[in-house]
C-alpha cells in the first residue's frame, strides 16, 4: 500500500506501542516465573477488486498472569461495500477508505486482576479521524484500582483539554454498556471518534492514551496478581466474561467493522474469552 506522510506516522505508532506493550506484559510473565511469549501471525487482506488490502499482525500470548491477551495491529484499505459505507464517517459520498490501528484485548487468569480493552486507531475516508480509548473491566472491581486507571486516563485528556475527560469519560460509559442487561461491561475509561482537524494535535491525544494505558495497566496488574482466589472468585469472573462476551458480539463496532472490511477472524474475535459461563 502507498500511504502518504500522516498514515505512516500513524501506521508506525501503532505498531511501536505493540512492541513496548508486549514487552511489558512479557516482563510481567517472567516476574511470575512464566515462559509465555507472544506468537505472532501476519494476515493479508483480500481486496475484492484486487487490489492491495493490506493486512497486519495477530500476536496472541497464553501464561500465567495472562490468561489470554491478544495484541493486534492492522493497516487496511480499500472500499466499503454496500450499504455499510453509509455507516462510516465521510464514507457515504465516496466508499474508498484507508485505517490502521491497535487493538487489545487481556483476559486475567487471577480474577482479582482486572481484565482491559484498549483500542486506537486513524481512519481515512473524505475525512480524516483519530479515534478509540481503554476502559477497565474487573470481574472483581477495586476502587483503588479504578481510581488510578480513570485518574491516568484524565492526565491524558487534561493535557489536551479541560473538557476532555468529562466528555471522553461519559462516552465510555453510555458505549461500553449492555441494554439487555441493563449493566455496564466494566467501571469505564474514555472513549471518543471522529477527532478530525488538526492531526498534529490529536496524534498527540491518541499518543499519549497508549502512553497512559501502558504506566497504568502494568502497575495494577502487579498489584493484584499474586492476590490469593477461590472457587468462587472464579465463577464470578468466568460469568462475567459471558457478559464481556456478549457486548463484543452484539454492539461492539470495532467487531462488526473488522466484518465488513474482510478483516482476519482470528483477530477480530481476539477479544473473547478462553473460558466463560452462562448461568
Amino acid at each position: 500500500m502507498d500511504l502518504d506522510q500522516e498514515q505512516t506516522a500513524a501506521r508506525h505508532w501503532f505498531e511501536h506501542l505493540r512492541d513496548l506493550i508486549c514487552a511489558e506484559f512479557v516482563a510481567i510473565e517472567r516476574e511470575a516465573g512464566s515462559e509465555a511469549s507472544f506468537d505472532y501471525t501476519q494476515w493479508d487482506r483480500a481486496d475484492p477488486n484486487g487490489g492491495d488490502g493490506g493486512g497486519g499482525v495477530r500476536g496472541v500470548m497464553k501464561g500465567k498472569v495472562f490468561e489470554k491477551v491478544g495484541v493486534n495491529v492492522s493497516t487496511v484499505g480499500g472500499a466499503f461495500e454496500g450499504e455499510f459505507a453509509k455507516s462510516i464517517h465521510g464514507a457515504a459520498e465516496d466508499p474508498s477508505f484507508f485505517a490502521t490501528g491497535i487493538s487489545l484485548v487481556a483476559h486475567m487468569a487471577n480474577p482479582h486482576v482486572p481484565a482491559v480493552h484498549m483500542n486506537t486507531r486513524f481512519l481515512v475516508t473524505t475525512k480524516r479521524w483519530f479515534g478509540g480509548g481503554a476502559d477497565l473491566n474487573p470481574p472483581i472491581p477495586y476502587a483503588e484500582d479504578t481510581a488510578e486507571f480513570h485518574a491516568a486516563m484524565r492526565a491524558a485528556c487534561d493535557a489536551h483539554g479541560d473538557d476532555y475527560y468529562a466528555r471522553y469519560s461519559k462516552w465510555a460509559e453510555d458505549y461500553f454498556y449492555i441494554p439487555h442487561r441493563q449493566v455496564h461491561r466494566g467501571v469505564g475509561g474514555i472513549f471518543c471518534d471522529h477527532l478530525e482537524g488538526d492531526f498534529a494535535e490529536n496524534f498527540a491525544f491518541i499518543q499519549d492514551i497508549g502512553r497512559a494505558f501502558l504506566d497504568v495497566y502494568p502497575k495494577i496488574v502487579r498489584r493484584r496478581m499474586n492476590t490469593p482466589f477461590n472457587a468462587a472468585d472464579t465463577a464470578q469472573m468466568l460469568e462475567w466474561r459471558g457478559r464481556y462476551a456478549e457486548f463484543n458480539l452484539v454492539y461492539d463496532r470495532g467487531t462488526l467493522f473488522g466484518l465488513k472490511t474482510g478483516g482476519n477472524i482470528d483477530a477480530i474475535l481476539m477479544s473473547l474469552p478462553p473460558l466463560a459461563t452462562w448461568s
